[in-house]
């Protein structure tokens, strides 16, 4: 009997149960490794509008479905305390800083688009991106 050809890239069995090939390249590859590090999140607004009921809301799911309890959310409302916007260089709202895990990174825009959130916080490789 002849065995199946393997397809060009595949990996055996071991490495794709989480041999040692997983570990090489090892970067923040994945969301797999979001459940080890703790997400400290700071999500500036302006005010009570749709765009930033939208952003809290839709930050809070991101947080819930991906994060599990392994994150902080600080919203602080511009309107109230626009001496704060200076310490991120906010320019645009609403904008999601991740202070933690390092490096920090920013989004701008209510978070609607899923895909580019996680992406945006690392939670996700972009698309087409090789790890």
């Amino acid at each position: 009997m002849r065995d199946k050809p393997k397809r060009r890239g595949s990996r055996s069995g071991s490495q794709r149960r989480g041999g040692s090939a997983k570990r090489k390249g090892r970067g923040r590859a994945s969301h797999l490794d979001a459940s080890s590090d703790f997400y400290e999140l700071r999500l500036y607004v302006a005010g009570q509008t749709s765009r930033s009921l939208a952003a809290i809301a839709n930050l809070k799911w991101i947080c819930e479905e991906h994060l599990r309890g392994q994150y902080r959310i600080e919203v602080i409302d511009l309107m109230e305390h626009p001496q704060l916007a200076r310490g991120d260089q906010i320019v645009a709202l609403p904008t999601l800083v991740r202070k933690l895990p390092p490096p920090i990174r920013k989004l701008v825009g209510d978070l609607s688009d899923t895909e580019r959130a996680l992406v945006g916080l690392d939670l996700r490789p972009a698309r087409g991106a090789t790890s």
